[in-house]
Protein backbone atom coordinates (compact mmCIF):
# COMPACT_ATOMS: atom_id res chain seq x y z
CA UNK A 1 0.00 0.00 0.00
CA UNK A 2 1.22 3.50 -0.81
CA UNK A 3 2.49 5.47 2.15
CA UNK A 4 1.73 9.06 3.04
CA UNK A 5 4.48 11.58 2.21
CA UNK A 6 6.37 13.01 5.19
CA UNK A 7 4.32 15.75 6.91
CA UNK A 8 7.07 18.32 6.26
CA UNK A 9 6.83 17.70 2.53
CA UNK A 10 3.28 18.32 1.40
CA UNK A 11 2.92 16.75 -2.00
CA UNK A 12 1.19 18.10 -5.06
CA UNK A 13 -1.66 16.06 -6.50
CA UNK A 14 -1.64 16.55 -10.27
CA UNK A 15 -4.67 15.03 -11.99
CA UNK A 16 -5.10 14.84 -15.75
CA UNK A 17 -8.70 14.35 -16.85
CA UNK A 18 -9.94 11.93 -19.46
CA UNK A 19 -11.94 8.77 -20.05
CA UNK A 20 -10.47 5.28 -19.59
CA UNK A 21 -10.38 2.60 -22.29
CA UNK A 22 -9.17 2.26 -25.86
CA UNK A 23 -12.38 3.78 -27.21
CA UNK A 24 -11.31 7.19 -25.88
CA UNK A 25 -7.55 7.03 -26.43
CA UNK A 26 -6.09 10.07 -28.19
CA UNK A 27 -9.37 11.99 -28.19
CA UNK A 28 -9.47 15.71 -27.48
CA UNK A 29 -11.24 15.10 -24.17
CA UNK A 30 -8.28 12.94 -23.08
CA UNK A 31 -5.58 15.56 -23.49
CA UNK A 32 -5.28 15.66 -19.70
CA UNK A 33 -4.27 11.99 -19.74
CA UNK A 34 -1.79 12.67 -22.55
CA UNK A 35 -0.23 15.55 -20.61
CA UNK A 36 0.23 13.45 -17.46
CA UNK A 37 1.74 10.59 -19.46
CA UNK A 38 4.21 13.00 -21.07
CA UNK A 39 5.07 14.46 -17.65
CA UNK A 40 5.62 10.98 -16.19
CA UNK A 41 7.90 9.98 -19.07
CA UNK A 42 9.96 13.16 -18.67
CA UNK A 43 10.56 12.48 -14.98
CA UNK A 44 10.99 8.72 -15.19
CA UNK A 45 7.75 7.93 -13.39
CA UNK A 46 5.39 5.06 -14.13
CA UNK A 47 1.64 4.66 -13.77
CA UNK A 48 2.11 1.27 -12.17
CA UNK A 49 -0.36 1.56 -9.31
CA UNK A 50 -4.07 2.11 -8.82
CA UNK A 51 -5.63 3.91 -5.88
CA UNK A 52 -8.90 5.74 -5.15
CA UNK A 53 -10.27 4.95 -8.63
CA UNK A 54 -7.23 6.37 -10.40
CA UNK A 55 -4.03 5.17 -12.01
CA UNK A 56 -1.24 6.85 -10.09
CA UNK A 57 2.48 7.52 -10.39
CA UNK A 58 4.46 8.82 -7.42
CA UNK A 59 7.81 10.56 -7.34
CA UNK A 60 9.31 14.02 -7.51
CA UNK A 61 9.46 16.95 -9.85
CA UNK A 62 12.72 18.51 -8.85
CA UNK A 63 12.61 18.52 -5.06
CA UNK A 64 8.83 18.50 -4.85
CA UNK A 65 6.95 15.25 -4.07
CA UNK A 66 4.08 14.63 -6.49
CA UNK A 67 1.23 12.20 -6.99
CA UNK A 68 0.20 12.02 -10.65
CA UNK A 69 -3.30 10.70 -11.24
CA UNK A 70 -5.45 9.61 -14.16
CA UNK A 71 -8.99 8.99 -12.84
CA UNK A 72 -10.63 5.84 -14.24
CA UNK A 73 -14.12 6.90 -13.16
CA UNK A 74 -15.00 8.41 -16.55
CA UNK A 75 -14.94 12.16 -16.92
CA UNK A 76 -18.23 13.02 -15.22
CA UNK A 77 -17.16 11.40 -11.95
CA UNK A 78 -13.55 12.60 -11.82
CA UNK A 79 -14.14 14.23 -8.46
CA UNK A 80 -14.46 10.86 -6.73
CA UNK A 81 -10.85 9.99 -7.52
CA UNK A 82 -9.48 13.46 -6.85
CA UNK A 83 -11.22 13.71 -3.49
CA UNK A 84 -10.09 10.22 -2.46
CA UNK A 85 -6.44 10.88 -3.27
CA UNK A 86 -6.40 14.36 -1.73
CA UNK A 87 -7.88 12.94 1.47
CA UNK A 88 -5.50 9.97 1.65
CA UNK A 89 -2.34 12.01 1.05
CA UNK A 90 -3.62 14.96 3.12
CA UNK A 91 -3.15 17.37 0.22
CA UNK A 92 -4.92 20.75 0.57
CA UNK A 93 -6.93 22.16 -2.38
CA UNK A 94 -4.26 24.77 -3.17
CA UNK A 95 -1.91 21.90 -4.07
CA UNK A 96 -4.41 20.01 -6.23
CA UNK A 97 -3.66 20.84 -9.88
CA UNK A 98 -6.17 19.74 -12.52
CA UNK A 99 -5.08 19.47 -16.17
CA UNK A 100 -7.85 19.28 -18.76
CA UNK A 101 -9.17 20.21 -22.20
CA UNK A 102 -10.92 23.44 -23.16
CA UNK A 103 -12.66 23.92 -26.51
CA UNK A 104 -12.97 27.66 -25.89
CA UNK A 105 -9.21 27.99 -26.36
CA UNK A 106 -7.33 27.60 -29.67
CA UNK A 107 -5.39 24.38 -30.08
CA UNK A 108 -2.20 24.54 -28.02
CA UNK A 109 -3.11 27.64 -26.01
CA UNK A 110 -2.64 27.26 -22.25
CA UNK A 111 -4.53 28.96 -19.44
CA UNK A 112 -3.46 28.68 -15.80
CA UNK A 113 -5.73 29.86 -12.99
CA UNK A 114 -5.57 29.54 -9.21
CA UNK A 115 -9.32 29.10 -8.86
CA UNK A 116 -12.56 29.53 -10.74
CA UNK A 117 -15.79 27.97 -11.89
CA UNK A 118 -16.14 24.75 -13.87
CA UNK A 119 -17.63 26.44 -16.92
CA UNK A 120 -19.23 23.74 -19.08
CA UNK A 121 -16.68 21.04 -18.19
CA UNK A 122 -18.39 18.13 -16.43
CA UNK A 123 -15.15 16.74 -15.02
CA UNK A 124 -14.46 20.03 -13.28
CA UNK A 125 -18.04 20.22 -12.02
CA UNK A 126 -17.53 16.84 -10.36
CA UNK A 127 -14.23 17.88 -8.77
CA UNK A 128 -15.66 21.13 -7.38
CA UNK A 129 -18.61 19.19 -5.97
CA UNK A 130 -16.44 16.56 -4.26
CA UNK A 131 -13.75 18.94 -2.96
CA UNK A 132 -16.41 21.38 -1.78
CA UNK A 133 -14.49 24.33 -3.20
CA UNK A 134 -13.45 25.86 -6.51
CA UNK A 135 -10.30 27.33 -4.97
CA UNK A 136 -7.76 24.98 -6.52
CA UNK A 137 -5.36 25.51 -9.44
CA UNK A 138 -6.08 24.33 -12.94
CA UNK A 139 -4.30 24.23 -16.28
CA UNK A 140 -6.55 24.28 -19.34
CA UNK A 141 -5.26 23.10 -22.70
CA UNK A 142 -6.95 24.43 -25.81
CA UNK A 143 -8.40 21.87 -28.23
CA UNK A 144 -10.25 24.38 -30.46
CA UNK A 145 -13.91 24.50 -31.41
CA UNK A 146 -15.64 22.51 -34.16
CA UNK A 147 -15.60 24.45 -37.43
CA UNK A 148 -18.94 23.27 -38.78
CA UNK A 149 -22.20 24.18 -37.09
CA UNK A 150 -23.42 20.62 -37.71
CA UNK A 151 -20.97 19.09 -35.21
CA UNK A 152 -21.83 19.10 -31.52
CA UNK A 153 -19.30 19.98 -28.86
CA UNK A 154 -19.67 16.49 -27.39
CA UNK A 155 -18.83 14.73 -30.63
CA UNK A 156 -15.97 17.20 -31.16
CA UNK A 157 -14.21 16.60 -27.83
CA UNK A 158 -14.77 12.84 -28.14
CA UNK A 159 -13.22 12.91 -31.61
CA UNK A 160 -9.56 12.30 -32.37
CA UNK A 161 -6.99 14.86 -33.45
CA UNK A 162 -6.30 15.20 -37.17
CA UNK A 163 -2.77 14.63 -38.50
CA UNK A 164 -2.10 18.38 -38.53
CA UNK A 165 -3.46 18.71 -35.00
CA UNK A 166 -1.29 15.82 -33.84
CA UNK A 167 1.78 17.72 -35.04
CA UNK A 168 0.70 20.77 -33.03
CA UNK A 169 0.03 18.48 -30.08
CA UNK A 170 3.62 17.25 -30.12
CA UNK A 171 4.74 20.85 -29.64
CA UNK A 172 2.09 21.55 -27.00
CA UNK A 173 2.69 18.66 -24.59
CA UNK A 174 6.31 19.64 -23.75
CA UNK A 175 5.07 23.18 -22.97
CA UNK A 176 2.40 21.70 -20.70
CA UNK A 177 5.09 19.75 -18.85
CA UNK A 178 7.16 22.90 -18.47
CA UNK A 179 4.13 24.78 -17.17
CA UNK A 180 3.35 22.11 -14.58
CA UNK A 181 6.96 22.14 -13.42
CA UNK A 182 6.83 25.92 -13.02
CA UNK A 183 3.58 25.74 -11.07
CA UNK A 184 4.88 23.25 -8.50
CA UNK A 185 8.37 24.72 -8.17
CA UNK A 186 8.07 28.42 -9.02
CA UNK A 187 4.52 29.26 -7.98
CA UNK A 188 1.26 30.15 -9.69
CA UNK A 189 2.00 33.81 -10.40
CA UNK A 190 5.24 33.03 -12.22
CA UNK A 191 3.57 30.26 -14.23
CA UNK A 192 0.63 32.45 -15.22
CA UNK A 193 2.97 35.20 -16.40
CA UNK A 194 4.96 32.73 -18.48
CA UNK A 195 2.23 30.60 -20.05
CA UNK A 196 -1.03 32.57 -20.21
CA UNK A 197 -0.13 33.84 -23.65
CA UNK A 198 0.10 32.52 -27.18
CA UNK A 199 2.88 30.03 -28.07
CA UNK A 200 4.21 32.54 -30.59
CA UNK A 201 4.73 35.16 -27.86
CA UNK A 202 6.31 32.60 -25.56
CA UNK A 203 8.96 31.76 -28.14
CA UNK A 204 9.54 35.36 -29.23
Amino acid sequence: MAQNPPPSETAWLIAGLGNPGTKYESTRHNIGFMALEALARKHGLSFSGKQAQAQIARGRIGNVPVVLAKPVTYMNNSGQAVQGLARFYKIPPERVLIVYDDFDLPLGRLRIRGKGSAGTHNGMKSIIQHLGTQDFPRLRIGVDRPIGADQSHISWVLGRFSKDEQKALQETLPRVCDAIEDIVSGGMERAMNLYNTSPEKESA
